[in-house]
């Protein structure tokens, strides 16, 4: 049976089903109230299904009525319409945070114009190459799984399956992904492995995982290697920066391959129609694939401010977990080469501690002692860098020579940033 793509799912009615959070709880039975109870400040409140019509969804925002139209009650299949990684990642976190999975699961087919997304508690700096994708205008994310760094572009499908907490299994998932790739295909040679990769003829990646479990419900998401640009992949996921020290989780390298090298008929829709037909067979559900919209904030009220949350530099750099940078450079003076050393300590992405040693007939100490001291408490990127530069060049206004090894200085350190 072939997947449809259902339209962009409309408007419904909606019966109002509130569930009361702990605190709330405890309030409504001391004062012998219902259950129901009022939701308000940062508490969220699932969003039931409803065995009429389909499930509806319910969040705690007051707007017009929506749901899911035609739908079978127990189970989703969705899809998005959007290539926005920070869109996307934010559908993740708003079904994971409002709606109840209590029986019904949901699988979530999405892809992404080219970025590059790291794992919760990953250092960028470590993961990836900042300066080449800024140059390139490709997107970083940190998303709110743990795991390891991904590159992302539209020849790579991810997959995100919502469950209960105690109905969550991995291996089960991949299980079911081999079995819709070998559906297409019974010649594939795909394995799972033990740390929950995706391998092809025993050798080649096409697959990892990463996931988040919640008090009530979780999530497990993977990607699928279909037609990605490799080459992309391998320069944008190397760090060129040296002397970095840290306790944030390490990527493994792996080596990977295209299932379109293999099979030019796997296309990125065959593989997803493919699995929403397996997913839908196990789970006795539609299986219609509902196509979304993440920028409706009728559909998914509240959905906007999380994608804004997820591109804020305090949460794509902020977030990394403190490290050091000790490292040295040379730049050319008068026929020679002079070197440089930095030692940065970095936390919250802040600069913390700054320290640069340059031999003083090129650099005072009393000038290096005041450009370390402005940078503490600045955040660790090129673009403070330059400006707290800028503003320190005008406490120098006739000195062109000293302004000259500042402005090397400066880029050597933002090369590191």
């Amino acid at each position: 049976m072939s997947v449809a793509h259902r339209g962009l799912l409309g408007a419904c009615g909606l019966r109002v089903e509130l569930r009361p959070t702990r605190a709330s709880a405890v309030l409504s039975r001391k004062k012998k109230k219902n259950k129901t109870a009022n939701v308000t400040g940062s508490h969220s409140m699932l969003i039931p299904f409803s065995v009429k019509n389909g499930f509806q969804l319910l969040c705690n925002h007051k707007v017009p009525a929506a749901g899911f139209k035609n739908t079978a009650k127990n189970g989703l299949i969705l899809q998005s319409i959007s290539t926005d990684v920070y869109q996307n990642l934010a559908v993740e976190d708003w079904i994971h945070d409002h709606i109840n999975l209590d029986g019904k699961p949901i699988l979530f087919l999405w892809r992404n114009s080219p970025s590059v997304v790291i794992g919760r508690h990953q250092n960028p700096w470590q993961e990836c190459n900042l300066n080449q994708m800024r140059e390139e205008g490709i997107k970083l994310a940190r998303r709110k799984s743990g795991g390891g760094t991904v590159y992302h572009d539209m020849g790579n499908i991810n997959l995100t399956f919502f469950t209960t907490k105690n109905k969550y299994d991995r291996m089960k998932n991949l299980k079911l992904i081999v079995q819709a790739l070998n559906s297409v295909q019974p010649q594939l040679d795909v394995q799972a492995t033990k740390r929950f990769d995706l391998i092809l003829d025993g050798q080649f990646k096409i697959s990892g995982t990463a996931s988040k479990i919640g008090r009530t419900s979780a999530y497990h998401h993977c990607t699928l290697l279909c037609g990605t640009d490799g080459a992309s992949l391998t320069s944008f996921l190397k760090s060129p920066y040296q002397g970095i020290k840290s306790n944030a989780t390490v990527s493994i390298p792996a080596v990977v391959k295209n299932l379109l090298e293999k099979d030019p008929t796997l296309t990125c829709e065959v593989l997803m129609n493919a699995v929403a037909e397996k997913y839908a067979a196990y789970h006795q559900i539609d299986s219609h694939i509902n196509l979304i919209n993440p920028t409706d904030e009728t559909l998914f009220p509240g959905l906007k401010s999380k994608a804004t949350e997820l591109q804020t530099w305090e949460w794509i750099y902020g977030r990394t977990p403190k490290f050091s940078v000790n490292t040295s450079f040379n730049v050319l003076y008068e026929q020679s080469h002079v070197e440089i050393k930095v030692f940065i300590d970095i936390k919250n992405g802040r600069i913390e501690i700054c320290n640069i040693e340059a031999p003083d007939h090129w650099l005072p100490l009393e000038v290096c002692d005041t450009l370390c001291s402005s940078f503490i408490g600045s955040k660790f990127c090129p673009i403070e860098t330059t400006f707290m530069t800028n503003v320190l060049l005008k406490t120098y206004p006739e000195d062109y020579e000293l302004h000259s090894k500042w402005n090397i200085l400066c880029e050597k350190i933002k090369g590191i940033m």
